[in-house]
């Protein structure tokens, strides 16, 4: 298998989440976990599985991730099986009424993200994620590392 994580960062903390997602998905073959500063449309049609990150601010993509998905041609990623997470903070621990009800009208960059790569060609093969910080700057929550290397075990098995 050849796999391609990408993700944008702005505190390090989706990075991290990245590479533990990564990690999970070395024993079936290839994988690359790259900024997507550093990726271009020439390295995705010949994966077998692309996985892209954001954090989520303003309920979505920050601007890198979004532009990048906005200018790829499409079927750039035809048949090429996909998975979609973020970084977010969690409604209970905002604990915000407004927060709360934005959250459930606009959703969070993951969900973006898949409809995005759907867009593009991409086959969904798990839900999209998102990976809990403590704060708008983070850290991760305890457990969020190792939750992410769970998931990119179960996006093997479903593979």
């Amino acid at each position: 298998m050849k796999a391609l994580v990408i993700y944008d960062s702005v505190y390090g903390n989706t990075e991290k989440i990245a590479r533990a997602i990564g990690a999970g998905l070395e024993p079936a073959g290839e994988v690359q976990v790259l900024p997507v500063a550093e990726v271009h449309a020439g390295q995705l049609p010949d994966l077998d599985l692309l996985v892209f990150g954001s954090p989520t601010q303003a309920f979505g993509m920050i601007a890198r991730p979004k532009e990048f998905l906005k200018n790829l041609p499409a079927n750039a990623i035809k048949g090429v099986k996909v998975a979609a997470f973020d970084t977010r903070m969690s409604v209970q621990d905002v604990d915000s009424k407004i927060y709360t009800f934005m959250a459930g009208l606009f959703g969070y960059a993951a969900e973006k993200i898949e409809k995005g790569l759907k867009s593009i060609g991409g086959v969904p093969v798990i839900a999209p994620a998102g990976f809990l910080v403590t704060g708008r700057e983070g850290p991760l929550k305890q457990g969020e590392l190792e939750r992410a290397t769970a998931w990119a075990g179960e996006i093997l098995r479903r593979l």
